[in-house]
């Protein structure tokens, strides 16, 4: 048990760091060659130096020290210390991966970690006695770590943490009844963590942004009603404001809750300057005749409009889907081809002219609420469950995060999600093979900190590595002073256990010198507390650690990447893939024939790694130096307006095997074609081509006409109806979004 006691800890506290910011998920062209930026010390001290105040979270970090400081106190009342101090480790391990999200996703987290972790202490301690199965296990699983970057923050979390207890446990063989010991005690310490988790239930982890959404909707719909004052600032300023600071934390996450609020921030924005035209034409449709029935067929649609986006905010309030989106929707379609007949009968004059404005951004503003309700009912409790019930019944290849699919898409050299695992499964290969050769005293911290260090991303990863070597050195030193000057007691050694425990969870995720600093100190105590003298851990803990650092940023800096200059690139690539999916798609719809399905598979694949592609070069240009938080706002919305637009591809890949075959509408193949054209141009203009606005063609009036042919009872005509809205929808906002990354690169 003593040894048992005395590596397990070692694991638990060397795995928060982990997962302290999103990594990315996918790739970039590797150069060799740094690029030189104005300001490029200040930026990275910035780095360096950088407090994230919106990580402190001090409840979660009391119930993460209480789950470890317990299971010590009950060890030592029952005179089972070490057995305590296993299950304190194991709770502690887990206790990374808790958050404030919620209950099901947190409860689902942590039993994983729990699960993983325990397998991992097993496999290590078994694989020990051998030192080249060991260092290959080792490899094997560093490279399985490295490609569950592509899975998401969660999933590389669990493999990174997993990869340490492996590489610790393996560094000191035990027999198979300690190691299954060990590893049961691992797993219990993990329960107890979760249980103390999820026992209250938890508060919603968006909770402040869907609030500040729901104010901002609220206030469009008051506006909506409002004539418009010339002299007054445009409507819902404030609340705009508001929102936008509120949604700024989530520039870094790539979840789909975070991608559906940034989205439905983008369409309130797009939904206030809709508004803004309307009332303006309205105003001067008033001015030209008050008469006219077009002036109350306007009016009438605003107020309309208004209980849409009243219904949108009280949603958003509430936590509950609105129950009447569908009939205020349709009421405002009512409106809008009333208004259409009134035009197309009107004599050319000036008022008929304001009145076709008005249609042209009625018709936008409908598209605009459709895909407002679309997201607002996702963003709820109760849609978010029922999104994640309805993505686990569609088939792995047809699921938008489903894991296997996004593995088996970054498998091939051209994703950087293949390539860090490549890069490191070397490193570990090697840290662990000097591990077995060296002999320094508890040298597996030399590949532990290889494997923590190490990121896909330059700044992130040389930031680290400062730090962690910088704190680990402060963080020895201030455990020194306290054995020196305090008295030599089991409680006061706890006491210290759990003010360092709700140090490195409460402060250190918001900087990672001050979480080294913690976890160096923490280490300190928690062998000694086992009775191993503090003086060989401090000594041995500093010199592999600045080994193990030394190598990770070695291997960087002969391999970076940089991102500034490849991410319009990857944008375009991935609007090209789009293309091609949606292309096969609509061919074989246009023709009633089924894809091979190898050719369908195809370009899955290929949109799904250009879609991974990009979220990590996003994720890897907010690390580097001199990026602003305007230009993170400004991709991470157009990344959520290309999720809508995929999102709807997969819906009709999906429905259309379910559905009855029937001909292809001629409207459908009008559609399709200015949807091709559209993204082509699209691409085009991140690489350079100029392309004018009036290039593209009008997808809301290609809609139209395809909702008004045919039978819409007919099953798969109401599916591409509905798909094809979303798309126009998601197309027209990444147009403006794209070309507004343009102008500002031209300008630049």
């Amino acid at each position: 048990m003593a040894c048992i006691a005395r590596f397990y800890f070692f694991m638990s506290i060397e795995t928060k760091e982990i997962s302290s910011k999103p990594l990315p998920q996918a790739t970039a062209t590797a150069t060799t060659s740094l690029p030189v930026h104005e300001g490029f010390a200040r930026t990275f001290w910035r780095a360096l130096t950088r407090f994230d105040s919106s990580k402190l979270n001090p409840y979660m970090a009391l119930r993460n020290s209480i789950g470890v400081v317990l299971p010590l106190i009950v060890g030592f009342a029952l005179n089972m210390p070490r057995g305590g101090l296993v299950v304190a480790s194991g709770a502690l391990n887990v206790a990374y991966s808790d958050g404030s999200d919620p209950y099901a996703q947190r409860a689902r987290r942590m039993l994983s970690s729990s699960v993983l972790c325990a397998v991992g202490v097993l496999c290590g301690a078994l694989s020990g006695h051998h030192n080249v199965a060991a260092v290959i296990i080792a490899t094997v699983w560093a490279f399985a770590a490295g490609m569950f970057v592509a899975a998401g923050t969660t999933a590389a979390d669990l493999g990174v943490i997993s990869l340490v207890i492996l590489l610790i446990y393996s560094a000191q063989p035990l027999t198979t009844d300690q190691a299954l010991l060990s590893s049961a005690l691992a797993l219990s310490g993990g329960l107890l963590q979760t249980a103390l988790s999820v026992a209250p239930w938890p508060v919603q982890r968006y909770e402040p942004e869907r609030r500040a959404l729901a104010a901002l909707f609220l206030e469009l719909a008051r506006a909506a009603q409002q004539p418009l004052n010339a002299t007054s600032p445009p409507p819902a300023t404030i609340q705009s404001a508001r929102a936008q600071e509120a949604l700024s934390g989530l520039d870094r996450e790539m979840g789909l809750e975070a991608v559906r609020y940034r989205a439905l921030l983008t369409q309130a924005e797009r939904i206030r300057l809709s508004l803004l035209m309307l009332s303006r034409l309205h105003l001067r449709m008033q001015r030209e005749s008050l008469t006219h029935s077009g002036v109350r067929i306007l009016h009438d649609y605003l107020k309309k409009a208004a209980q849409a986006l009243q219904a949108i905010g009280d949603s958003l309030m509430s936590g509950i889907p609105a129950a009447t989106g569908k009939e205020i929707l349709a009421a405002c379609e009512a409106y809008t081809q009333l208004l259409r007949e009134e035009t197309d009968s009107m004599p050319a004059t000036f008022l008929a002219a304001v009145a076709k404005d008005a249609r042209f951004q009625m018709d936008a503003l409908n598209g605009q609420l459709r895909a407002a309700f679309d997201l607002a009912v996702n963003a709820t409790p109760i849609g978010q469950a029922a999104f994640v019930k309805q993505e686990a019944q569609q088939p792995w290849r047809l699921r938008f995060s489903g894991l296997l699919a996004t593995l088996r898409a970054n498998l091939n050299l051209q994703s950087s999600v293949f390539r860090h695992a490549v890069r490191l499964a070397t490193l570990v290969a090697l840290g662990d093979s000097l591990e077995r050769v060296l002999p320094w005293h508890r040298s597996y911290w030399l590949p532990m900190t290889i494997v923590l260090v190490l990121r896909p991303e330059f700044t992130t990863t040389f930031s680290r590595g400062l730090l962690r070597i910088a704190g680990t050195i402060a963080g020895l030193f201030l455990a020194t002073a306290l054995f020196r000057f305090l008295p030599d007691s089991v409680m006061i050694q706890i006491f210290l256990i759990f003010v360092f425990t709700l140090l490195l969870r409460w402060v250190g995720p918001a900087n990672y010198g001050i979480f080294a600093v913690a976890i160096s100190a923490l280490v300190v105590y928690l062998i000694a507390i086992t009775g191993v003298s503090p003086k060989e851990v401090i000594w041995a803990r500093g010199i592999n650690t600045a080994a193990g650092g030394a190598l990770a940023l070695l291997a960087y800096w002969v391999w970076p990447t940089w991102e500034r200059t490849q991410v319009s690139e990857r944008i375009a690539e991935m609007l090209d893939a789009y293309r091609e999916y949606f292309h096969t798609l609509a061919e074989s719809y246009a023709r009633g024939e089924a894809v091979r399905e190898g050719e369908l598979d195809r370009v899955r694949l290929n949109a799904r790694l250009a879609r991974t592609n990009l979220e990590a070069s996003i994720d890897r240009l907010g690390a580097e130096p001199g990026t602003t938080p305007a230009q993170m706002s400004q991709l991470n919305a157009l990344l959520a307006s290309s999720h809508r637009f995929v999102h709807a591809l997969m819906a009709l890949d999906a429905g259309w095997l379910h559905t009855a075959a029937v001909p292809a509408r001629a409207a459908f193949h009008a559609f399709a074609a200015d949807v091709e054209k559209t993204l082509a141009l699209l691409a085009a203009a991140l690489r350079g081509t100029r392309v004018q606005l009036n290039e593209f063609p009008d997808l809301r009036e290609d809609h139209h006409v395809l909702v008004q042919s045919g039978d819409q009872k007919i099953e798969r005509y109401a599916l591409v109806n509905v798909e094809a809205d979303r798309i126009v929808n998601s197309l027209n906002t990444l147009r403006e979004q794209v070309m507004e990354r343009v102008r500002a690169k031209n300008a630049a």
